[in-house]
């Protein structure tokens, strides 16, 4: 791993691969080695020609962690990617993000569009448009003392991720709280670069991708059919829908 600083914020990456960079932001309580290296994403693309770009986002893995939600608008994620590429001496580069990795790779292609050519956006859809996105329910998951009391299934589910991956919950807790407040939607009229969104058939966390493609000027949708929100990732269809897009 190697590190760097982005706004006060240290954070934690690693590159693979020659060739046309392509940068990956991973999904929440994820990190870049669990979510793009077992899943196959990064000998995919490395054999397919990219320099593959994986930071920890902040307040994951190996990177800074900090117990104030102030600290992880999309905004600020965004900027992440950004400073990134600055460090390494990128002016430009595809991006590619799951989940909450794709609403901070949004706000980037809203916020800094001459810095990348083709936005993938994974793991989301129609539920982004959804202005009452409540994150009470993963919140008090993560900050539970018992995790044999948390009710809800799908909180569970990230509970256990996170304590898998050796997280810190309470930035995770943070974090979540910040990046489910209401997206901002009147953005997306307004990027100019060509986005592939991508969820699965049976992701009832990210919806379809239609709609969320519709709102986006040059926005395309592709589902992954059979697959939820977990399963998505490392499915074959959807690293060959990505492969012929940012060929094109």
């Amino acid at each position: 791993m190697e590190f760097f600083e982005s706004d006060g914020m240290r954070i934690a990456y690693a590159v693979e691969g020659e060739g046309s960079p392509v940068l990956l932001a991973h999904g929440f309580a994820s990190t870049h080695a669990v979510n793009w290296i077992p899943t196959g994403w990064v000998r995919a693309l490395v054999e397919a020609g990219y320099r593959v770009i994986m930071p920890d986002m902040r307040g994951h893995g190996a990177s800074g962690k900090s117990h104030d939600k102030a600290d992880y608008t999309l905004s600020a994620m965004a900027g992440d990617l950004v400073a990134l590429l600055d460090h390494l001496g990128e002016p430009g580069a595809d991006l590619m993000g799951y989940s909450m990795g794709a609403m901070a790779a949004l706000v980037a292609a809203m916020e800094a569009p001459e810095r990348f050519d083709r936005i993938v956006a994974g793991g989301v859809g129609a539920t982004l448009l959804d202005p009452k996105r409540d994150p009470g329910p993963v919140i008090e998951a993560l900050t539970a003392d018992d995790p044999s009391t948390i009710e809800d299934k799908g909180a569970a589910l990230f509970r256990t991720f996170a304590d898998q991956n050796g997280q810190d919950r309470k930035a995770l807790a943070a974090c979540f709280e910040a990046v489910r407040a209401p997206f901002p939607v009147a953005g997306l009229g307004r990027i100019s670069r060509p986005v592939l969104v991508v969820a699965g058939e049976a992701d009832v966390q990210a919806g379809a991708p239609g709609p969320l493609a519709e709102r986006i000027p040059d926005g395309r949708a592709f589902t992954v059919p059979k697959r939820d929100h977990m399963k998505t990732v490392g499915d074959r269809v959807y690293k060959e829908a990505v492969l012929a897009f940012l060929s094109e």
